[in-house]
């Protein structure tokens, strides 16, 4: 293809199993196969995706740079030497969409900051997805990210969530990592009102996907396996 513009383009990722097909435009496929130099949450799973897109890819001929936590804004900062010199760079995170409550935002602010030109890309965000098919305030919802984790805090969260539903009628989202899945909604069940309203969404884009809304009441006399499915949870009370 022809050259492409030098930039950080943000390159969002399947959900799961399903084919890029499905959820990716072809335009970015486009953008990737004029791109050497990748920016990535995970080595591993960014030459999986990458392989996904075009199997015919040179794996070998590619620079990766980690981006985690752990990273260091001197490391960053270092990252975007290829982009400063003229030469495209692309951001790849374990799933959906990079930068959204990912490590990737940090780059894309040192990129920000030094003046080079930021490109994100249409993709599958779960957060966004998630609260499409939830039925609940499209208009005003906040994603939480991870609730604490020791059980007396968690629950003290979860009731100041809902209570913001209820009051500022604002939709509530937040995750678990996948092995919790069950102690969290047994905690949702618990201590939230019956009346108040779940969605669960669950391998979303995936052949197994789910995405129900019921009350906390409703929930209780069925609830689903979650074993270690990636899943979103979202309060809200109309």
């Amino acid at each position: 293809m022809d050259k492409i513009t030098p930039a950080l383009y943000l390159l969002p990722v399947t959900l799961g199993d399903t084919s890029w097909e499905k959820v990716l435009p072809a335009y970015n496929k486009d953008i990737i196969a004029g791109i050497r130099h990748f920016i990535v949450e995970d080595i591993r799973s960014a030459r999986r995706f990458l392989k996904k897109i075009d199997p015919e890819t040179s794996i070998d001929a590619l620079t990766f740079y980690p981006l985690n936590k752990h990273t260091s804004p001197d490391a960053i900062s270092g990252y975007l030497k290829p982009l400063e010199k003229g030469e495209p760079m692309g951001v790849i995170s374990e799933a959906g969409c990079p930068a959204v409550a990912d490590p990737g935002a940090d780059v894309v602010a040192m990129a920000q900051r030094k003046g080079l030109k930021v490109v994100p890309l249409i993709g599958p965000s779960s957060i966004i997805l998630s609260v499409m098919g939830s039925g609940f305030n499209g208009q005003s919802f906040a994603f939480n990210g991870y609730l604490p984790i020791e059980p007396a805090e968690r629950i003290k969260k979860l009731k100041q969530l809902e209570q913001r539903a209820y009051t500022e009628h604002q939709t509530q989202l937040f995750i678990e990592t996948p092995y919790r899945n069950h102690k969290l909604l047994e905690d949702i069940l618990q201590h939230c009102r019956p009346q108040t309203r779940l969605c669960i969404a669950a391998n979303i884009t995936c052949e197994d996907e789910l995405i129900r809304t019921r009350s906390v009441k409703e929930w209780k006399s069925k609830t689903p396996d979650l074993t270690k499915v990636p899943c979103i949870f979202l309060l809200y009370h109309p």
